[in-house]
């Protein structure tokens, strides 16, 4: 039987975080990518472009300030905590696995269970 979208698109998440060495619970990471939706299934949005500031911008104010409700210095560490764990080299940052490392950062994992 051929995996769904959803279930794909969570194996890649998975994939990603075992190639960087970066510990993640299975189950808290699929919870991340169903929050992302349809996000993931697009080729170029299952990415961050770290180097992009308007990109960085949109995941402070959606992602870190809106569904974290973290501000200020918090917000941007935990960003910069997330670039610097996946590499800054590295432009394979796949978005579910930064949002995890975001929300690890700042303690809010509790919140995708």
């Amino acid at each position: 039987m051929a995996l769904s979208k959803f279930e794909n698109a969570c194996k890649l998440a998975k994939g990603a975080a075992t190639r960087k060495r970066i510990k993640v619970n299975e189950k808290t990471l699929n919870s991340i990518c169903k929050s992302l939706g349809p996000t993931l299934y697009k080729a170029d949005a299952k990415w961050v472009a770290a180097t992009d500031k308007k990109e960085i911008a949109t995941i402070r104010k959606n992602f870190v300030n809106g569904k974290l409700k973290v501000k200020g210095d918090k917000a941007d560490a935990a960003i910069e905590y997330a670039i610097k764990k996946i590499g800054k080299s590295n432009r394979h940052k796949h978005r579910a696995v930064f949002y995890y490392l975001i929300a690890e950062k700042l303690g809010k994992l509790s919140r995708f269970k």
